[in-house]
């Protein structure tokens, strides 16, 4: 199973965009500076995540993800109502 995730940093107002096959042990990465691009909006909180059979499904929503911005997903497929930001 891979899964693609979305985190919120409340600190910095910032989303982030990843897939892994292991969700528990990457957030733990991100929140513990481990992870480049992340380490300096910490801490980072788990606001969505689908799961996939194969990676490149994980990676193409990804990517669709990205291209369009976090943010913007999240609210075109209802998944944050505007009040929430």
């Amino acid at each position: 199973m891979y899964i693609v995730y979305i985190l919120y940093s409340e600190s910095t107002s910032k989303y982030y965009t990843g897939q892994t096959d292991n969700l528990e042990n990457r957030l733990t990465r991100h929140n513990s500076g481990l992870s480049l691009s992340t380490k300096y909006r910490k801490p980072w909180g788990l606001i969505y995540n689908i799961g996939f059979l194969t990676r490149p499904e994980a990676m193409d929503l990804e990517q669709k993800i990205k291209k369009r911005g976090a943010k913007r997903y999240l609210l075109d497929n209802n998944l944050i109502d505007v009040s929430e930001l």
